[in-house]
């Protein structure tokens, strides 16, 4: 697997990435792009796009709804009828320009792992590493979804032969990636 981002001191990152490596974090970014679908259809008329309407119910797939929360209410009190609605007319009007930064985001990562050549370091100026760090959240929160994370999971005691290993491992795995990234970020 990768290694862990460090400094270029200039703001950017590096990580020793194996070609394998590269094939798998492409596949698992694929995946999102494939989640949170295509983006909008393009308008000649600029006015247009810019007062476009987006969708005002949450998604049905758990993974995407905590990739796309609401805005309001509390998901453990009871259904407030303001806030469903007020979440509603909030989600029409961000949620197609946030699909649009998380598709972004997540084909930026797989441009940039496109661009590796055999045994070169991955490299990030200080301009990638911001889009890696959300791809890398979004990624991680989808797999959090799809696991059930809480906060008493043991990752590590779960058997070899079960299913959900790969997953756990990718998840942790990630988590320290992002750790790595932000203190390379930092400096």
């Amino acid at each position: 697997m990768v290694r862990l981002f460090e400094s270029t001191g200039d703001g950017g990152a590096r990580a020793a990435l194996a070609e394998g490596d590269a094939a798998l974090l492409r596949s698992l970014f694929m995946q999102v792009l494939e989640m949170i679908g295509p983006g909008p259809a393009e308008s000649d008329d600029p006015l247009a796009a810019l007062f476009a309407e987006g969708p005002s119910r949450p998604p049905a797939d758990p993974a995407l709804a905590r990739l796309f929360p609401d805005a309001y209410g509390d998901p453990e009190k009871p259904v407030d009828q303001e806030a469903v609605e007020a979440s509603a007319e909030f989600r029409r009007y961000t949620e197609t320009d946030l699909r649009t930064r998380k598709r972004d985001d997540a084909l930026a990562v797989i441009r940039t792992l496109g661009g590796l050549g055999a045994d070169e370091p991955l490299l990030l100026s200080a301009q990638e590493c911001p889009r890696w760090l959300g791809a890398t959240n979004d990624l991680r929160l989808i797999l959090g979804t799809r696991l059930e994370v809480t906060e008493d999971d043991d990752f590590f005691a779960l058997p070899d032969d079960d299913p959900a290993k790969p997953l756990a491992m990718a998840y942790l795995w990630l988590g320290a990636l992002q750790e790595s990234l932000l203190e390379a970020m930092a400096g």
